[in-house]
């Protein structure tokens, strides 16, 4: 999810609103910043959670994103009687030596990383720093990767202490009590480590039962690098309302992470959490970050109402869903605006029944066409992504998408490469045609796959041409977008895209196609 716009009433001029602007947070001494001095506890122990320094020029696209699973795994530590710092290094755009420096002057006990395939590489230099400045800091690791594949991480790493398989917040609190205590870990469930040159895996861990037992640690952040671009003056924070999803695509990874399942939190304390992050952190621009929120019919119209309630007409909500569900919810989709829900992204993914049933979507085409006609008819940005680079992917085959895309119509489009994750059921099926090895580049918008018919080559030219083309056309319809404040946001919106640095970086490969981009763009900005 990428790019989003702000809550107005169905028939509400969005230029007759103010929206909140961002004030001055005072810098609180668990924040650690690349130069100067860090103040912290001397007494309890400290860990520091640091997130990747990774930039692939797509997410920083629309904003500066908060760690949100480093808030509540922050609770969790707190529970175990150590001290947490959360360092954003990611958000904050600081450097492997700058966080080095952070370490030097730490020294923390214990640091905290989670990663994904993309991140992977990055994750693991900032942990070889660790151990370098400060060799008796042990290393958790968590996410998705880690998960999966702890192994590959051991034989790949000899920075890494503990990896935390699964979902984490649990974990990390009996594992950090243990170590605290000097008992063995090798009775807390959801871990891997190393143990005399062998590796050890203790039993699963259960999923929380209560998503209420960890709260998010917001007071922990520094709130002035989170805003939200395309709307000048906010400021930008996310939230979490459930954990899951039970479908079953076979490219994503949070189906096998959380094993098909879903669990919701309570509307009341969803709603709670909200108005403080309105109240105390001036946050008007909020991330519904789940995977899957819309998935009880009864419970997501009960958050919806309680939402609507707070009456903050400046609080504006960013969601994704499926297009199942936008259709499902026809009758109520004025209830999501008057919660605040602006922009809302679905994941059409293909354009192809036979691709869309490869993948496993459990949608057909005509659906996602009609989620896409709901969202425009009561007022929502729209957002949806395709996906590029399958097997028998052919120039003639991407053609067919980019015309359905403009058949589709939503407000943004994004074309990834379709990746295969290493433990995802995707992967098994295409692993003899995988062409490119370096996680850096598992990222959804380099190829991976090289198809039968096509070059790598081939496919990425291609992708930045649908962008080009489909951007060139939906520019004419923006420009006749009668209300004032949408028009402009939409335009700066494009504007970020096109000159954001994954488009540009492709670009400089083909310098043709840089020429035409750059053409493009001094018409918009006349």
């Amino acid at each position: 999810m990428y790019h989003f716009t702000r809550k107005a009433s169905r028939h509400e001029s969005l230029r007759d609103r103010k929206s909140v602007q961002a004030y001055p947070i005072k810098e609180r001494k668990v924040n650690p910043k690349p130069t100067g001095s860090l103040c912290y506890s001397t007494v309890m122990s400290r860990i520091l959670f640091v997130s990747t320094p990774y930039h692939c020029g797509v997410v920083e696209v629309a904003g500066r994103w908060i760690p949100l699973q480093f808030c509540t795994l922050a609770d969790a530590a707190d529970r175990a009687g150590v001290e947490p710092v959360i360092y954003d290094a990611m958000s904050t755009m600081v450097t492997h030596e700058d966080i080095e420096l952070v370490l030097k002057d730490m020294k923390p006990d214990y640091l905290g990383l989670s990663s994904i395939t993309a991140t992977l590489p990055d994750t693991l230099e900032v942990a070889a720093a660790a151990k370098r400045v400060s060799p008796g800091t042990r290393v958790i690791l968590g996410g998705v990767h880690p998960s999966f594949c702890p192994e590959e991480i051991f034989q790949t790493s000899d920075a890494v202490d503990f990896i935390v398989a699964g979902e984490g917040e649990m974990t990390l609190h009996e594992l950090l009590s243990s170590l605290e205590a000097e008992t063995d870990p090798s009775s807390v469930p959801g871990l891997v480590f190393r143990s005399d040159g062998n590796i050890v895996k203790t039993t699963p861990r259960s999923f929380l039962e209560d998503l209420e037992t960890y709260k998010a640690r917001y007071d922990l952040l520094d709130w002035e690098p989170y805003k939200y671009f395309a709307i000048p003056g906010t400021r930008l924070g996310a939230i979490s309302t459930s954990r899951g999803c039970s479908h079953n695509c076979i490219f994503c990874s949070q189906q096998k992470f959380w094993k098909q399942t879903w669990r919701p939190r309570d509307p009341q304390n969803v709603v709670k959490e909200l108005e403080m992050l309105y109240s105390r952190y001036r946050v008007n621009v909020v991330l519904i970050g789940d995977e899957y929120p819309t998935s009880d019919r009864d419970r997501w119209i009960d958050l919806l109402e309680r939402i609507r309630s707070l009456n903050h007409r400046d609080l504006y909500l960013l969601m994704e869903t499926r297009v199942d569900d936008i259709v499902r919810d026809a009758d109520i989709l004025s209830l999501y605006r008057e919660a605040g829900i602006v922009h809302v992204y679905v994941g059409v993914e293909a354009t192809r029944q036979e691709t869309l049933d490869y993948i496993k979507k459990d949608i057909n085409v005509e659906m996602g066409r009609e989620a896409l006609r709901l969202l425009r008819e009561h007022g929502f940005i729209s957002e949806t992504s395709f996906v590029l680079g399958f097997p028998d992917e052919t120039a003639e085959t991407i053609e067919a998408t980019l015309e359905l895309a403009h058949y589709y119509d939503p407000d943004f489009a994004h074309f990834l490469t379709i990746t295969p994750w290493p433990y995802a059921d995707l992967y098994n099926d295409v692993k003899d045609l995988i062409a490119v090895t370096d996680y850096r580049k598992y990222n959804l918008i380099d190829p991976i796959l090289k198809p039968d018919a096509m070059t790598l080559d081939e496919v990425d030219l291609a992708l930045v041409d649908c962008y080009r083309k489909f951007y060139a056309r939906k520019f004419g319809a923006v420009m006749k977008e009668k209300d004032e404040f949408k028009r402009q946001y939409m335009i700066r919106s494009m504007q970020l895209i096109m000159k954001s640095s994954f488009i540009i970086d492709k670009l400089k490969r083909f310098p043709v196609w840089r020429a035409r981009i750059e053409k493009m763009m001094k018409t918009w900005v006349s």
